[in-house]
């Protein structure tokens, strides 16, 4: 097989969301802290267990008055902000004003690390003529996360489930994706760590190669295999 296009991932594929602690620390830290370094640490690994980092681990159990939003918390910017928002909200924090500012901080550039293979991966299949396009299920524009990190210019498409109104493993995001680089699925590559939604590209005959969802220095070379497979 022949691959014409290949399409990633965002989150836990090419980038990796920081550590929970420094997602606190960078809203609640700092020359001012809004509470002792011992209330730090406890309010980071409450919000980890509760899932309230976008990008970070899921939650061990989701609210039941959540539910509905967690199941579609991709399909619309207004459902992923009250899916996640509503998850930090288990946890009391010295201001609730706090829940709003840790959301709006993942969606920063500098919340986000490039795996370290990632630029050499999207150049290279720039360089040898593939189409590159990002499939994620979000509710936010990442592009600006992309160019921060140098990566923008290497993307020839973004298909984003919030500005669709549908998420993975869906077929229709996917199905999307491919007429954006028309492109025929027996030619693309799609490339994810979650096998569910990210598996959802076979449904139309895609390739499907997994990596592994784990934080960016202990996955060096996690996206070169993907250049082998070109050969």
């Amino acid at each position: 097989m022949t691959i014409k296009a290949v399409l990633f991932d965002f989150s836990g594929t090419l980038l990796r969301i920081e550590p929970t602690r420094s997602w606190v620390d960078a809203v609640l830290g700092g020359p001012a802290p809004a509470a002792p370094d011992e209330d730090l640490q406890r309010y980071a690994a409450l919000l980890e267990e509760a899932g309230a980092q976008p990008g970070g681990p899921p939650p061990r159990q989701v609210p039941p008055a959540l539910a509905g939003l967690w199941a579609t918390r991709d399909e619309s910017t207004e459902l992923h902000r009250a899916a996640f928002t509503g998850l930090s909200r288990q946890v009391r924090l010295p201001h609730d004003a706090l829940h709003d500012a840790l959301y709006e901080r993942h969606m920063l550039p500098a919340a986000w690390q490039p795996y370290p293979d990632a630029l050499e991966v999207l150049r290279e299949l720039h360089a040898r003529g593939v189409a590159v396009g990002v499939v994620s299920n979000i509710g936010w524009d990442l592009r600006p996360v992309f160019r921060a990190h140098g990566l923008d210019p290497f993307v020839d498409a973004y298909v984003l489930s919030y500005e669709h109104g549908v998420q993975k493993p869906d077929p229709r995001l996917f199905r999307t994706a491919l007429e954006t680089l028309g492109q025929d699925p027996a030619r693309v590559l799609m490339v994810g760590d979650d096998r569910t939604a990210d598996g959802g590209a076979a449904a139309l005959g895609c390739a499907v190669h997994f990596v592994d969802h784990l934080p960016a220095p202990e996955r060096p070379d996690g996206l070169r295999p993907v250049l082998e497979m070109l050969d």
